[in-house]
């Protein structure tokens, strides 16, 4: 790893513009944009579904294909060409409504961003590398608040932008998207320069307790059937409920302000526990926060649920992370956390599609969100079994 850099918090900040990208932006704003996009297609639920599954098989195949190309490309060139070309996919999105060119785009989406995604945290593990409490915060920075500002930008302005010009403008949205994307380009490109790890060769392979770690990769494979379906569905359910444009937008940006002070609220949970207790509660606490605006349908329990949801949902990776480092010899964490992602990506490809299924089926997209929160907490159940290493 090459020397830490002058400025370390600006890399950071660069490099969590890279996170508001792929994530805040490829992955969460097609919620925003779905009510008017199945309104002016004509989709189903299952339909609408169907294209964030597609952006998560690409998400499966980006994680695969980083896998395969780390060993020989450094991790800077990896982030830097995924966030070029994701902020390309998120500008063809806007081009073409037929189902199959989004569909292309989704997933192409979904590839580049994962490749952006995923070397994001090897760049920033290097930043503190002498300094843990920095080096946890750091991170929990790059993935709670990188992507709770694309949340809380595309929550501001999508639903009133719909609003003003009506449901046809959803092009402009993706393009808008698109352009600010471009505008984080320079600093996260920059941030990659700052970053050049040689290429290491990989340690010889080292069996990891499969057994012993099942509880929480079931818990893990919970938490990616049922958070996506909350994002991708929640404005939809919102727009069913003849909520205004201005209580849209207000419940997403105080969603997306959640997700980046959750890691101040976490932090010290993660630290305390070595069992599967973290992954339990950011669980229980994701149910709560899917299922509260349909058990009780009003604008209090909506805003309840965005804080709830918010404070909760990207820190299951965080807690995933922080079993592996408290349990795993440092040679394992690599496949160990691979691992995870590999059963999230799998698990997070199935929630939105059959979630529209379920919404279909009974004609209102609440059910899903309901069936959501108790797949959590299934999940909930088996990380609570899990015990330290």
């Amino acid at each position: 790893m090459s020397a830490t850099p002058a400025r370390p918090w600006l890399v950071l900040a660069g490099l969590a513009l890279g996170v508001t990208v792929t994530n805040g932006f490829a992955r969460f704003a097609y919620g925003l944009l779905l009510p008017a996009m199945r309104s002016e297609m004509g989709w189903n639920f299952a339909q609408a579904g169907w294209l964030n599954t597609a952006n998560a098989l690409g998400y499966i195949a980006g994680a695969v294909l980083t896998i395969l190309l780390i060993r020989r490309v450094p991790p800077s060139r990896l982030f830097a060409f995924g966030l070029i070309t994701t902020t390309l996919a998120l500008l063809a999105t806007g081009l073409n409504a037929a189902l199959w060119w989004q569909t292309v785009w989704r997933i192409l989406a979904g590839i580049f961003g994962a490749m952006s995604f995923s070397t994001a945290g090897a760049l920033t593990a290097g930043l503190f590398r002498d300094d843990l409490r920095r080096n946890a915060l750091a991170i929990a920075i790059l993935f709670g608040s990188g992507g709770g500002l694309g949340i809380v930008l595309a929550g501001a302005a999508l639903p009133l932008m719909l609003d003003a010009h009506g449901p046809g403008a959803w092009p402009l949205g993706w393009v808008a998207i698109g352009i600010v994307s471009a505008m984080f380009l320079p600093l996260g490109l920059w941030s990659a320069v700052q970053l050049r790890p040689p290429t290491q060769l990989q340690p010889a392979a080292i069996g990891l307790p499969l057994r012993r770690m099942l509880p929480e990769i079931v818990g893990y494979a919970g938490f990616g059937l049922g958070y996506i379906v909350y994002l991708t569905f929640l404005s939809a359910w919102m727009t069913e409920q003849a909520a205004s444009a201005g209580f849209v937008a207000l419940v997403w940006v105080i969603l997306g302000l959640c997700i980046c002070i959750s890691p101040l609220v976490w932090r010290p949970i993660l630290a305390r526990h070595a069992s599967g207790v973290p992954l339990a509660l950011i669980l229980a606490s994701i149910a709560i926060g899917s299922a509260l605006p349909v058990v009780l349908p009003n604008n209090a329990a909506l805003l309840a649920s965005a804080v709830v949801f918010g404070l909760s949902v990207f820190m299951a990776p965080g807690a995933i992370t922080s079993f592996t480092r408290q349990n795993l010899p440092p040679e394992s964490w690599g496949r160990a956390i691979g691992l995870f992602t590999v059963v999230f990506a799998v698990a997070q490809t199935l929630g939105p599609y059959g979630a529209g299924l379920v919404g279909d089926l009974f004609g209102n997209i609440g059910v899903s969100l309901v069936a959501a929160a108790g797949l959590l907490l299934v999940g909930a159940v088996f990380a609570l079994l899990q015990k330290p290493l």
